[in-house]
């Protein structure tokens, strides 16, 4: 040090390194730090790890619901009987690429002693394969079966196991429409005879169902109407802003609705539960930094000869306080970029080493027919990373205050004095 109280910058950090990863340590002391370091290796590269499968996870649902769901709804309360004309005025819209007429309801789908709950969408086939993939989507028969007027249906084929029918069974679909009849008023119901089943690997497989246009039409009502168009829009994302800027072209009355209000819950659902899976976890991170806390006191107590001597040199107490700052964020940093890097090869190779684990022991982690999923999807995401890191660091940096203050704390002359 050139002059009393001269500038941190000049010692504190090089002294404070140096505490850190000096081999004059007791051997307890070194233990504690190095179970600190291990625990935010741990934490850091556990939270990085799950936090790119949930991505994964997130994106995997998002493609397979999204596949069937269209970007977009244009409805109307007494329904759309121009629903050509009107199809053909959006696309003239900015961002408006297909659409396709649908009618949908809830209804009750029977097969012998066999009832579930479904969404009976009536669509045209041809315009259908515009806005979604569910012709690609079929494992058996084909969507454009739906084309004739015959009262057919395509389910999904965890809805059509769930009804033990196959393709070329028939269900009895009961409407929540009433029909007048001689003998009383009845729910309306008709037999749809299974033309073929489709799977997405998600929820839709469990309750959607299809039928053509003319048939939904005479089953679903109104007959020579629609309830509205389905749109696809240029991009996916940016839907929600697309579909909400077509209010200024429609002539009042009509309804607008976009992926995120029809399936948002679900993932406003994802998405909070990510925030909980991060903060959990982050617990794990925030263990290990305050485990930084004993590591410093007990150092403050090795070295308070040394404070001391530092102190009748001219240092201040600020200098001496960023002296065990910088002795804490070392053995932090080493932790938390161990973890980062660790973290990273694990986000970026999971599926692989499930696949090991997999052929390994025999086993089936993930079974499809169970979870829709034969590997863990994983999406690193840099910002995933940057905000790991970042928080660890913080919480690291809040474990050295308290013991960096106790070390500014003590008093040269009384450690001295026994000397």
């Amino acid at each position: 040090m050139t002059k009393p109280g001269g500038s941190i910058a000049n010692y504190a950090p090089f002294i404070g390194l140096r505490y850190s990863f000096s081999r004059k340590r007791s051997r307890f002391t070194a233990v504690i730090s190095l179970v600190s370091m291990l625990g935010m290796v741990l934490g850091v590269a556990s939270l990085i790890t799950v936090l790119s499968v949930m991505n994964g996870f997130a994106g995997e649902l998002r493609g397979r619901i999204l596949s069937l769901v269209p970007h977009g709804y244009v409805s109307a309360p007494d329904g759309v009987s121009d629903w050509q004309a009107l199809g053909d005025q959006l696309l003239q819209a900015p961002g408006i690429d297909a659409y396709s007429p649908y009618i949908s309801e809830k209804v009750i789908l029977a097969s012998g002693r066999s009832l579930r709950g479904a969404v009976l969408t009536a669509i045209d086939p041809a315009y259908e394969q515009r806005v979604s993939r569910a012709s690609q989507a079929m494992v058996q028969g084909e969507l454009a079966a739906l084309a004739d007027d015959s009262f057919s249906v395509v389910l999904g084929g965890s809805l059509a196991r769930m009804l033990g029918v196959r393709v070329g069974d028939s269900v009895e679909v009961t409407v929540p429409r009433l029909t007048m009849t001689p003998l009383g008023v009845f729910p309306r119901s008709k037999r749809l005879t299974v033309v073929g089943l489709f799977e997405v690997g998600a929820q839709p497989d469990t309750f959607q169902a299809y039928v053509g246009l003319a048939a939904g039409q005479k089953l679903l009502g109104p007959r020579r109407s629609v309830e509205g168009l389905q749109l696809k829009t240029a991009d996916l994302i940016s839907a929600p802003q697309t579909i909400a800027q077509l209010a200024d072209q429609l002539p009042e009355g009509y309804q607008l609705q976009d992926w995120s209000q029809t399936q948002g819950s679900l993932f406003r659902a994802v998405k909070m539960e990510k925030v909980m899976v991060s903060l959990l976890l982050l617990s794990v991170v925030a263990v290990a930094a305050f485990n930084i806390v004993s590591t410093l006191v007990m150092s403050v107590a090795e070295k308070r000869r040394d404070i001391a001597v530092l102190r009748t040199m001219g240092a201040r107490a600020s200098g001496v306080m960023a002296i065990f700052v910088a002795h804490g964020l070392g053995l932090a940093l080493v932790g938390i970029t161990a973890g980062a890097i660790i973290g990273v090869l694990l986000a970026t190779n999971i599926s692989a080493i499930t696949l090991f684990i997999e052929n390994l022991f025999g086993v089936k982690l993930f079974d499809p027919s169970v979870y829709f999923i034969s590997e863990l999807p994983s999406v690193l995401m840099p910002g995933d990373v940057l905000m790991v890191t970042l928080a660890s660091l913080a919480l690291s940096l809040l474990a050295t205050i308290y013991p960096a203050w106790r070390a500014a704390n003590v008093a040269p002359a009384e450690v001295l004095r026994y000397e």
